[in-house]
């Protein structure tokens, strides 16, 4: 039920971004948060299965799940221009090169692994495990979906950032001058 939860989280990320550039639809600018909430409670469905039974070392991975969490909360709503990021319509801005996301154009992705993998080694349940692998492989689709239709139409310089800037590879940039 989790993966389908989580699944449906990502359905619902495709198409709120695919609305940005494309529909224009209204109704559908809450997709990303519904899609949130779904990813939200797939975790939580993972909670609830480490308090039932937790795994050997649950406590440590636990504490990293949260280290990850914290991670991407910041590098998603904190480290963006969050009006411009989440509350406009894609209208041909500038892409963030500043802070993490000068190192590279998806960080989110290592922070989501992370987490989610974490979640899973704290059950002690490989089947978990493998379901935030499952989650990890959606959030790359998702990237690779944004990287390559949807960013290039909404920002208006995003084909000179995905020259300079590595796709998940992190870089720290050099400053010139």
């Amino acid at each position: 039920m989790e993966f389908l939860i989580g699944g449906l989280g990502f359905v619902l990320f495709f198409l709120y971004d695919w609305n940005r550039v494309v529909w224009k639809k209204d109704w559908m600018s809450r997709f990303f948060l519904a899609g949130c909430l779904c990813q939200a409670a797939a975790g939580v469905g993972i909670l609830r299965a480490i308090w039932r039974e937790p795994g050997k070392g649950w406590m440590y991975f636990l504490f990293g799940a949260l280290m990850f969490l914290a991670a991407l909360i910041y590098t998603l709503f904190f480290a963006l221009p969050f009006d411009s990021t989440y509350c406009q319509e894609a209208d041909g801005h500038k892409a963030c090169r500043s802070g993490i996301y000068g190192w590279c154009r998806h960080p989110g992705i290592w922070w989501f692994l992370g987490c989610f993998l974490c979640m899973g080694l704290a059950c002690g349940d490989s089947r978990k495990v493998w379901y935030g692998l499952g989650l990890s492989f959606l959030n790359l689709l998702y990237a690779w979906y944004q990287d390559l239709w949807i960013f290039p139409k909404e920002f208006s310089d995003y084909e000179d950032y995905r020259k300079e800037v590595p796709f998940l590879l992190p870089r720290k940039r050099l400053k010139r001058g």
